[in-house]
């Protein structure tokens, strides 16, 4: 069978693969404190998992960016192997956390120059100039995940559209768009709306899923419709409908297997 999900541009960090052929499982870190964050790190990483998102806005000293760099510098060596993501998700998108927009951005950058961070998350509808954001941290080295979420619904298929669109054209490595649903129609419709986004840009990975229960099946659907990266959870969980990285993994490669 001719395999589904191969992108123009799918690019490689670490030598693992984002863009085509299985996602990406990303483990989130969701930890208070300082002492935590560095060993749930060092564990994921020792367990080879493929990506490890640090979840800042949940950081109890987040607002001190030395506290934030002196992690950053202790987790480093032990990353060689994997992906890192870092973000920080505000409040109005399902975070732990308000802030003012100047100390996310410096947040951001704190990561990028670190030569720890693989990846930024940029809240791409909460950013007054996010095309210019993007393109910063890009010149500093690191990729851009422009992203949204929306936990309360599923937009209509128009706004949807809309989102994805905007992201693609401001130039980030990846788009991601989550969103809530309220019957297997939204599900269904998040779906669709994947695998059109992906045959009309094919040269943008993008990262999709619905939340929740009703959602589940789209964390593991990835590949046939389109979905690069999908977030297992080790622990705690960041998003409602996370499964377990372990039992994520097992999936997507029957599934794999399947599509070969």
């Amino acid at each position: 069978m001719e395999r589904r999900n191969i992108m123009q541009n799918a690019f490689e960090i670490k030598g693992i693969r984002i863009g085509d052929g299985q996602p990406v499982i990303c483990v989130p870190v969701v930890a208070l404190k300082k002492e935590e964050v560095i060993t749930n790190i060092r564990f994921l990483a020792e367990q080879k998992v493929q990506m490890i998102e640090w979840r800042v806005d949940c950081f109890e000293e987040v607002d001190d960016f030395h506290a934030v760099s002196e992690v950053l510098q202790v987790i480093r060596p032990v990353l060689e192997h994997t992906i890192f993501l870092f973000t920080f998700r505000t409040k109005q998108q399902g975070g732990s956390r308000k802030m003012e927009e100047w100390k996310i951005l410096k947040l951001n950058e704190l990561a990028a120059k670190s030569g720890c961070a693989d990846l930024i998350d940029l809240e791409f509808f909460e950013a007054t100039k996010p095309e210019k954001e993007i393109r910063r941290f890009q010149r500093m080295g690191v990729r851009v995940i422009a992203s949204h979420h929306d936990f309360d619904e599923t937009p209509d298929d128009r706004i949807l559209r809309m989102l994805m669109e905007q992201m693609q054209q401001g130039g980030a490595d990846v788009a991601k768009l989550a969103v809530m649903p309220k019957n297997a129609d939204d599900v269904v419709r998040l779906l669709k709306l994947t695998n059109d986004i992906r045959q009309k840009y094919p040269t943008l990975p993008v990262v999709t899923m619905s939340m929740g229960a009703l959602g589940v099946v789209s964390r593991m659907a990835g590949e046939i419709f389109g979905s690069c990266i999908t977030f297992g959870a080790v622990g705690e969980i960041s998003a409602p409908g996370q499964i377990p990285a372990g039992q994520l993994e097992h999936i997507l490669q029957i599934i794999h297997k399947g599509l070969e």
